[in-house]
């Protein structure tokens, strides 16, 4: 499986387990160490999630090209390309 692929599959597991651990921590019935435990849990995975949309950020950046150049450009969705 190439890299790419394997960082869109664990981005799209990552932020799955994440809507999981929300939808739980909602239901606000769980013990303490329960919600402490989810709630570590969540960080973790939001913060992993942040870090591959970032890179995923970085690579739009690189392969914008302007003419035979690369251009760094930001990414904007409004924006049409």
């Amino acid at each position: 499986m190439s890299e790419e692929r394997a960082a869109s599959l664990n981005f799209e597991k990552s932020l799955e387990e994440l809507e999981r651990i929300v939808k739980e921590l909602e239901k606000g019935d769980l013990p303490l160490e329960r919600s402490l435990e989810l709630f570590e849990s969540g960080m973790r995975l939001s913060s992993e999630c942040k870090r591959l949309l970032e890179e995923a950020e970085s690579r739009v950046e690189v392969l914008t090209r302007r003419g035979s150049e690369v251009v760094a450009l930001p990414f904007n969705p409004d924006k049409p390309a």
